[in-house]
């Protein structure tokens, strides 16, 4: 039986996927965590979407936090998720979808550096869906920040 090339280790993820990435940006825009978006370079040819979270949902500590999202004509994608403390230091962790060396296609950048990576599964790949699990794991991120 021959490999799936979608779930390949080898080659490239792909140009820019604009119309998922247009779609992402109106679900982001309707969310109360989210202050604003922004595509760079620019709505028309756009290779990443950055959405700003409200700091002012976090404790005082965290002073900005944003998702930088891209997503793929292949399917690949990532959500780097970035939260700035105080004292300049960072929290961070990645949702990925890409031919790489270190993990299976689909794998999780753990926090708080992003640089550990584990296999990750997800139940599905629909942008929506990789969407809404992102969103999940941040407000518990947030939660937890609040609890500690």
């Amino acid at each position: 039986m021959e490999p799936d090339p979608a779930d390949s280790n080898a080659g490239s993820p792909g140009p820019p996927d604009r119309q998922t990435l247009q779609l992402l940006d109106r679900h982001l825009r309707t969310e109360t965590l989210i202050m604003e978006t922004e595509f760079d370079p620019d709505t028309y040819e756009p290779r990443l979407l950055h959405a700003l979270l409200d700091a002012g949902q976090y404790p005082e500590t965290v002073v900005a936090a944003r998702i930088d999202i891209r997503w793929f004509t292949t399917g690949d994608f990532s959500f780097h998720y970035i939260e700035t403390n105080q004292d300049n230091s960072r929290w961070e962790c990645r949702w990925d979808r890409h031919p790489n060396p270190h993990n299976a296609r689909l794998h999780f950048h753990q926090p708080p550096t992003a640089v550990e990576a584990t296999d990750l599964s997800l139940s599905s790949r629909h942008p929506l869906d990789v969407y809404s699990t992102v969103l999940d794991a941040i407000e518990g991120r947030i939660k937890s920040l609040w609890e500690n």
